[in-house]
């Protein structure tokens, strides 16, 4: 059951692809998710459809396998997959976003031909490694450091929390790049995982995303050649900084989806349950959840899609304040909502026979990764101040 139906403005092309990837996710996705949680394992099944129907490289050029679309598609595609599994979602949407789009963004035509048929098509598995064990919320801190030698650069350091990091095939790794008096150089290197001295470290065991393999990477003395280094040297800095509204928005996404899959859940529950004679559906309290559960997915939604419309024509400079809002909401109503859904179901909520259970530890995560609520709250607070004061 859908409660409501997303945003009509969209056009039929978006509609198709919504119901598209509603179908996909109702009958591939959502069948396997309660055993990749389980099984803590790389959702393969849903990997290789997904790359079939041109999921994971969206962004990118036709040339390349992609589909050409843009930010608002690649939200859509999310917020449908993760109503069944964020751990799926978290997967194929870190590929779709992180890796590929990031290359089409910022790296030179060689290195496009060169890595994005492969990752479009799903050959390659790619990861985005920037969060480091004391360089979290503070990424400016990060320790890897790459060296200039003759030949290229050496990179040493290491990565940790890292998606879809013990799967990848390649790794996109931020390091620092200019001496300690300019801790803002920042370089965006492209590490095959073969390449001598790349180790990946342990996985992680997670209360939620079990599905999305996490883990960690070490970096020891790496020979890389120039054609590594993603762009120009010394933009390292913009292509972080370009990258995260996009992060954030997806992640908005994923709330929104997954909220959304709580409320579907509740309500199918409220209206088959029955205690006292009647339908649970039918008392005002459970009433008053879902009414308040429906009344912030909406509100999220449209913070969401305003925001990627912003993206999508062009207007980055304008992103950071609705950006930062949308993740924030949607992140906070996503835990909420699987909070309330739980509480709906009452003991069943609490067991694995039911998917609010992992709606509820899944939701969990997006208000730390991607930027903590109280980062978002400390950048809304200062893009407002600094409008009031300019």
């Amino acid at each position: 059951m859908t409660a409501v139906s997303p945003p009509s403005a969209f056009g039929d092309e978006r509609a198709m692809l919504r119901e598209m990837v509603r179908r996909f996710a109702r009958e591939e996705v959502a069948p396997l998710a309660y055993e990749i949680d389980r099984d803590e394992r790389f959702p393969i099944e849903s990997w290789r459809r997904g790359a079939e129907l041109g999921l994971l490289g969206i962004t990118a050029p036709e040339q390349y396998g992609g589909a050409g679309l843009g930010l608002t598609e690649v939200c859509i595609v999310t917020e449908e997959l993760a109503k069944v599994c964020m751990s799926t979602c978290a997967t194929l949407m870190h590929q779709a976003d992180l890796v590929v789009d990031n290359l089409v963004r910022n790296a030179t035509a060689d290195q496009q031909a060169r890595w994005l048929p492969g990752l479009c098509s799903g050959e390659i598995v790619g990861c985005l490694a920037m969060t480091e064990p004391e360089a979290g919320s503070d990424v400016l801190s990060m320790r890897t450091r790459a060296i200039r030698t003759k030949a290229g650069w050496t990179l040493s350091g290491s990565k940790t929390f890292i998606t879809n990091g013990p799967n990848a095939d390649v790794a996109l790794v931020y390091a620092k790049t200019g001496d300690h008096s300019k801790p803002r150089s920042l370089g965006l290197f492209l590490v095959p995982a073969e390449s001598p001295g790349f180790t990946k470290g342990k996985k992680f065991e997670k209360m939620g995303w079990r599905g999305s393999p996490t883990g960690e990477l070490i970096f020891d003395d790496v020979e890389l050649r120039d054609e590594s280094l993603v762009g120009r040297e010394g933009n390292g800095l913009h292509v972080l900084m370009s990258g995260l509204n996009s992060e954030r928005l997806v992640m908005a996404a994923q709330g929104v989806g997954l909220a959304q899959g709580a409320l579907d859940a509740a309500l199918q529950y409220a209206s088959e349950r029955r205690q006292f004679g009647r339908r649970i559906s039918e008392f005002q309290a459970i009433q008053h959840k879902l009414a308040t559960m429906y009344a912030e997915i909406e509100t999220s939604r449209a913070l969401l899609y305003q925001s990627t419309a912003l993206a999508d024509d062009g207007r980055v400079g304008e992103l950071n304040l609705p950006a930062a809002a949308a993740k924030l909401q949607a992140s906070e109503v996503a835990m909420r909502s699987a909070t309330q859904a739980v509480q709906i179901f009452g003991g069943y909520g609490y067991i694995k026979e039911f998917p609010v259970e992992r709606y509820m530890r899944d939701a969990k995560l997006l208000e730390i990764g991607g930027g903590t609520s109280e980062i978002q709250r400390h950048i809304i607070a200062k893009a407002l101040l600094h409008g009031r004061m300019g």
